[in-house]
């Protein structure tokens, strides 16, 4: 298991698999930045993820989103067209943190959000997933 923290870089999509289970899928942008030989350099890493718990947190994950991820993360290859095998990442998410004012895409339409909108963010990526409002410290 793996934990990282990134930009999504499109907006999530939702799609069925069988009858009754749904992937929510997106690609998470990962930045490292560091100093070698005296020059500053950033790499820029990409994760295609798959989130199977709750298709209704898609509207929250929207380009530019900031996430921290935990999940299984494999890396795997696709075949070019000189056939050299290119690696990725894919990452199986067991939660998701939400960063920022996220906002459900129907609503940023409007500019305003409907009364509950940051509640139901909290709510749905787990963050106080216990419902109480105080906090013991």
């Amino acid at each position: 298991m793996m934990l990282f923290t990134g930009r999504i870089t499109a907006d999530a999509v939702v799609r069925a698999v069988g009858d009754s289970k749904k992937v929510t899928g997106f690609t998470v942008a990962i930045n490292d930045r560091f100093t070698a030989k005296g020059e500053k350099r950033e790499v820029t890493s990409f994760v295609e993820c798959s989130y199977w718990v709750n298709p209704g947190l898609a509207m929250y994950l929207t380009k530019g989103a900031v996430v921290e991820i935990f999940g299984r993360v494999e890396a795997k290859a696709w075949l070019n067209k000189e056939n050299k095998p290119q690696p990725y990442l894919t990452c199986n998410v067991s939660e998701i943190r939400l960063f920022g004012a996220a906002q459900p895409k129907d609503l940023m339409k409007s500019g305003k959000p409907k009364d509950g909108a940051k509640a139901k963010v909290a709510a749905t990526s787990g963050a106080n997933a216990s419902g109480h409002d105080d906090l013991p410290f």
